[in-house]
């Protein structure tokens, strides 16, 4: 558990907002490297690594997706040393006074507060509930004129919380969507070396997931693998949160079926954990995923696409909090099952009348 934490606490700690993916690029490449064969970046900024299988040439590919950029801000004005900030992806606007934030400005890293002026000075309309993000500022409690000459319109800002050990397996840290799932495929990668495995296998860290699945579009058109499977993060139990809307922590990932999920590839992973004796859940979406899914399935004529989640507390906020327990059955899970594909898998995972058009 100790070597899951301490990677999990490391992907956490490198920056990446959407759009911003070059820091935990570099990071994933060099992490990587040892583990794969060969390691590409596409136009739009996402990391390919290959893993070449054991079968005979023309082999078989299927790629692991998980996005690594996060949601944070950016700077939007300056006004008279505080700074306007704008969302960049789903940010919970609930939590956002009080925090502390890192700007990313050209001459450093400064430090900074999320603030909101006094109730009596704002609109009546606005007083109570949740202040709307264009009522903040960022503090970095310096004079106006060393803000104006160190900080520029278009600087990220991070959450600058560090990630804590909340005991048992359960760490809490901003950026865990998509971090986690990125811990999955390092691990499972990892678990790799000391198998055997037919197929080739793409490991992808998509760009710009939380501002449109971006990466995950131009991967799937790039790569044009058999099978694909997205890693992504969903809603896990919590106080005040509905049960049949979550799913429990340290229980296994989710599998998720709905139309983005190929529904025999949903039914493989199924048979797949159970054998292996991984717990798991089961969740339907009844339109899109939200996930590299979406976009991947679509890619090319189509890829069969299947979605894996693992449940997270407190989604979107500085303290996502994950049980580290299932970051390493969601690795264990894929890793036996790109074990287990073979040169007959596509033949017996499809209907005959697929090839026609049905799913």
């Amino acid at each position: 558990m100790e070597k899951t934490i301490t990677l999990l606490k490391d992907l956490v700690g490198v920056p990446g907002l959407s759009g911003y993916e070059s820091a935990i690029h570099e990071h994933l490449r060099t992490l990587w490297q040892p583990l794969t064969d060969e390691l590409q970046t596409s136009p739009m900024g996402s990391l390919h690594a290959l893993k070449r299988g054991s079968g005979p040439e023309p082999r078989r590919s299927i790629l692991i997706a998980t996005h690594m950029d996060t949601i944070g801000l950016m700077v939007s004005a300056v006004e008279d040393g505080l700074l306007r900030v704008t969302k960049v992806g789903g940010i919970d606007a609930r939590v956002m006074p009080g925090l502390t934030v890192t700007v990313h400005a050209a001459g450093g890293e400064l430090p900074g507060l999320v603030v909101m002026p006094p109730a009596h000075t704002l609109p009546t309309d606005v007083r109570a509930g949740t202040l709307p993000l264009e009522y903040l500022f960022v503090d970095t409690g310096l004079l106006p004129p060393q803000v104006n000459k160190q900080v520029q319109i278009g600087d990220l800002v991070t959450f600058s919380l560090p990630a804590m050990d909340l005991g048992d397996g359960t760490i809490s840290a901003p950026g865990l969507d998509n971090r986690a799932s990125v811990a999955v495929l390092t691990e499972t990668l990892q678990s790799l070396q000391r198998r055997k495995h037919e197929w080739d296998v793409w490991a992808t860290a998509t760009v710009q997931e939380e501002v449109g699945l971006v990466g995950g579009a131009t991967s799937g058109y790039a790569l044009r693998p058999d099978l694909a499977v997205v890693i992504d993060v969903t809603f896990g139990s919590g106080p005040g949160a509905p049960g049949h809307e979550t799913m429990e922590m340290d229980k296994g990932p989710s599998f998720d079926l709905g139309p983005s999920t190929h529904p025999a590839l949903y039914q493989a992973f199924i048979a797949h954990a159970r054998a292996q004796e991984i717990p798991f859940h089961r969740y339907a979406y009844a339109r899109g995923s939200g996930t590299d899914a979406d976009k991947l399935q679509l890619a090319a004529e189509g890829i069969l696409t299947m979605v894996v989640s693992v449940p997270i507390r407190y989604m979107h906020t500085p303290v996502e909090s994950v049980q580290v327990r299932d970051i390493q059955r969601s690795a264990r899970l894929l890793a036996g099952f790109i074990e287990g594909l073979d040169a007959d898998f596509l033949d017996n995972l499809v209907p005959e009348e697929a090839s026609e058009g049905g799913r």
